[in-house]
Order: structure tokens, then C-alpha cells, then sequence
């Protein structure tokens, strides 16, 4: 029985890492950028736009190439965010490769 329990308490241990793994991820701020740094967008944990920043080039453009750059800005941060968060995700985890959102049954 001291193996089970044993095994109970490092899963719960495991459950507490992936919690505070979550908690940082939500902290964390990526940037995504698009046109060689024409646009730029700041991306939180949570995948919220905190920012977006258009240069004085991107501004001079039509709107249908700023709209573009935009999609391009975020999608970047997007990848750089799910980068960062596998990162933080394989510290908790001892580099198990384990979903974000994992949960014990218990």
C-alpha cells in the first residue's frame, strides 16, 4: 500500500508543478511581428492582445495590407507563445510531454 500511496502523493506533487506551470504561462507577455517589424503585436499568457504597434511605414500602407500584417503579427506571437508555454510546461513537468490543460482524476 506504501507504493500506492507513494504514487499518490508524487501525481498530486505533479498536479501542484502543472498548476504553477499554468499560473506562470498566464504571465508571460511574446511579441509576433510581421513586414520586417512593420507591425508588432504583444501577446499575453492568455492569449490577449496587449498591443498593437504599427510603425510609420506600415501606417502609410492600404488597409488591406495593415489588416494582413496584423494576422501575421498575432499568428507569430501566437507560435512564439505556444513556444514559451511547451517551455515552461517541460520545467513543471520534468519533460514530460504532457497538454497544458492536463488534470488528475482525483
Amino acid at each position: 500500500m506504501t507504493n500506492f500511496s507513494d504514487m499518490l502523493s508524487k501525481a498530486k506533487a505533479m498536479q501542484e508543478k502543472m498548476k504553477e506551470a499554468q499560473d506562470q504561462i498566464k504571465k508571460i507577455e511574446v511579441e509576433g511581428a510581421s513586414g520586417g517589424n512593420l507591425v508588432k503585436v504583444l501577446l499575453s499568457g492568455d492569449y490577449e492582445i496587449k498591443s498593437i504597434i504599427l510603425s510609420d511605414a506600415a501606417k502609410k500602407e492600404g488597409q488591406d495590407i495593415i489588416n494582413d500584417l496584423i494576422i501575421a503579427a498575432y499568428n507569430n506571437a501566437k507560435e512564439n507563445l505556444k513556444k514559451k508555454s511547451a517551455e515552461e510546461l517541460s520545467k513543471a513537468t520534468g519533460g514530460l510531454n504532457l497538454p497544458l490543460d492536463f488534470k488528475l482524476p482525483f
